[in-house]
């Protein structure tokens, strides 16, 4: 008999991608296509090419860490639907640290620096990520009312700051980070990515996700992360302090977050730019549900959501490259219903034992 936790992390979310491909085939029959054609296209414009094996990589990389973003959240029992403002207060921080440290030290080396650029990004990502976990421990607030209205806070905080003091004219980007600041691209490295952005961020982000794992599975404080979001009575009689582990989860959270600009900032634009996030904060949501909140689960996630971003582009001149998020929207709708079947499910044949 399958186990429970081998059906539950394997069969699915493979399940529910395997429902949406079907379900895209249809959609692109009703449109006079050929399902195995338009599907050809897009392994070919992904990983049919290393061009294409590069962008997906690079379009993965910010999709990791606001999976894991959430999916961290996820455990202390707190819903985050505020990375896509942790992760624009992160960058512009990481953006002006940039700048001016390579502009105030021009000579400075890239081994102080670059850290120094990540861990503001970091600090930018967490303290706004401590706000609503704040609120949430001292007060009750309900954190998806607080991070969704901080969305849009900082947000409109990051347009004025960088309309209004930091862009370059006629642009709605900063000023250029140094050399100093700059990741290197794989291409300079590996011939076989060239002409693709793809950069050391991803092997930062992957790094981000050991740590991550180890945090939540082999210390104190990721398993008083886990038992609040288990079970907050039992947590609390255990003598963990869950006001304290509900804002310092939320601040972790935001500061994972924070750390997603280093793929375009510090490693491909060189500037931080207005909107540049484009909604990958909220597909970490898809990516941490789809991934079942484990690091192993989210990298694999983030994969197949960059294949699918980058495979929008390879099938635009057959089908509307909508396909892509229509695909997107229902695996993450079968994997919320497939999900809560399979756990009704279980729950009645346990009573029937």
């Amino acid at each position: 008999m399958i186990s429970r936790k081998y059906t539950e992390v394997v069969v699915v979310p493979l399940t529910a991608i395997s429902l949406a491909f079907l379900a895209g085939a249809l959609f692109i029959l009703a449109i006079g296509k050929n399902p195995i054609d338009v599907y050809g296209v897009m392994l070919q414009g992904t990983l049919g090419t290393s061009y294409g094996i590069g962008q997906v990589l690079f379009k993965s990389t910010p999709l990791i860490l606001t999976g894991l973003s959430v999916a961290l959240a996820f455990h202390a029992g707190l819903f985050n639907i505020g990375a896509e403002g942790q992760l624009n207060m992160g960058a512009l921080a990481m953006g002006l640290m940039g700048w001016w440290i390579t502009a105030t030290w021009p000579s400075l080396s890239w081994i102080i620096v670059i850290p120094l650029c990540l861990i503001a990004g970091f600090m930018g990502g967490a303290v706004w990520g401590f706000i609503p976990g704040w609120l949430k421990a001292r007060f009750g607030v309900h954190e998806v009312i607080n991070t969704i209205m901080l969305n849009f806070i900082s947000l409109g905080i990051v347009n004025y700051l960088v309309m209004e003091h930091f862009h370059i004219p006629e642009t709605i980007h900063t000023p250029e980070i140094g050399p100093a600041a700059h990741i290197p691209r794989f291409d300079a490295l590996i011939p076989l990515f060239s002409g693709s952005p793809v950069n050391a961020s991803l092997l930062i982000a992957l790094g981000i996700i050991v740590l991550s794992g180890y945090l939540l599975f082999r210390t104190r404080l990721g398993y008083e992360i886990r038992a609040l979001g288990f079970n907050p009575p039992a947590a609390e009689y255990a003598g963990i302090n869950i006001n304290r582990i509900t804002w310092v989860s939320m601040a972790l959270s935001g500061g994972i977050a924070g750390m997603v600009g280093m793929n375009f900032i510090l490693g491909y634009k060189y500037y931080f730019e207005d909107g540049f996030a484009g909604g990958v904060g909220f597909m970490g949501i898809a990516v941490a549900l789809l991934g079942k909140n484990h690091p192993i689960g989210i990298v694999l996630a983030a994969l197949l959501f960059g294949i699918l971003s980058q495979g929008g582009l390879a099938i635009n001149t057959q089908v509307p490259k909508d396909l892509v998020e229509i695909l997107e929207a229902i695996i993450i709708l079968l994997m919320v219903v497939m999900t809560e079947i399979f756990r009704r499910r279980f729950s009645h044949q346990k009573q029937i034992k």
